[in-house]
């Protein structure tokens, strides 16, 4: 599983890897949710960390766009 990145890291990425970052979340995000679902996860505070890091992201592109 990779690290929380901060605001700071991310506004240094350009526009194509913060998508291609957005939709590995996203992956990771539904694989997460599957195994709350069949009770096989084990680190429950990486949901909350996917979730925001993905909010962070979709501020900044609108913050660009």
């Amino acid at each position: 599983m990779s690290d929380v990145k901060k605001a700071k890291d991310l506004r240094e990425m350009k526009d194509v890897e913060l998508n291609a970052r957005m939709d590995e979340l996203a992956a990771e995000n539904m694989k997460l949710r599957f195994q709350k679902a069949t009770m096989q996860l084990n680190n429950t505070a990486r949901v909350g960390q996917v979730r925001h890091e993905i909010a962070r992201i979709k501020t900044i592109l609108a913050e660009r766009g």
